[in-house]
């Protein structure tokens, strides 16, 4: 059982960079199965924690979903490279399907092999579209923090530090979050 110390103290803690930050050309490949590991399961988890909110461990690459008190679903997830990962309390203001995508002044400026190719972005459900198939927009202070909880057509990026500072998963475990979270979920991160 997961208890409340573990869960804090793993939100606490900071995280560990495992690799570079993604490229956002790099194709999913549909032959890729996601490891037994990787996959959602029904975890024990403090009382005490929210039913009804998000908890993420960017150091054990972990989402959890409270689903009542004691219970929770784990997700493995991808966080941003060291330095570009979200910390701290918002709450999903909006949530979209194939949300549409833009890289914002700043990652093409950083990055402009990369990220400078689109600057008008891509639409939803293109296979280069880093949101992949849903997305969970983060706000604080009622303003948009530019992170997201999304999918990816890279899933072979679960349980690392790889990404541009998003919580990516699959987007078959995102569908599934998608579903059960509604806008004005809480969310904490550390």
């Amino acid at each position: 059982m997961l208890t409340r110390r573990e869960l804090l103290g793993a939100l606490s803690a900071a995280a560990l960079s495992a690799g570079a930050p993604a490229a956002a050309d790099t194709l999913s490949t549909s032959s890729y199965r996601v490891p037994r590991k990787h996959r959602p399961r029904e975890v024990r988890v403090d009382e005490r924690l929210t039913p009804g909110a998000i908890y993420v461990s960017n150091a054990t690459h972990s989402l959890y979903w409270i689903e009542e008190p004691g219970r929770a679903i784990r997700y493995i997830i991808a966080i941003g490279a060291e330095g570009r990962q979200f910390t701290g309390r918002a709450v999903i203001a909006r949530k979209a399907e194939w949300p549409g995508w833009r890289p914002t002044a700043n990652l093409i400026r950083m990055e402009p092999h990369i990220y400078g190719r689109w600057p008008d972005g891509l639409p939803g459900g293109h296979p280069q579209n880093p949101l992949g198939a849903r997305a969970l927009y983060l706000y604080r202070n009622g303003r948009d923090t530019i992170y997201r909880i999304h999918g990816t057509p890279q899933p072979w990026t679960m349980g690392r530090s790889f990404s541009s500072g998003c919580i990516r998963l699959v987007n078959e475990q995102v569908e599934d979050l998608y579903r059960r979270v509604p806008v004005g979920t809480p969310v904490h991160v550390a």
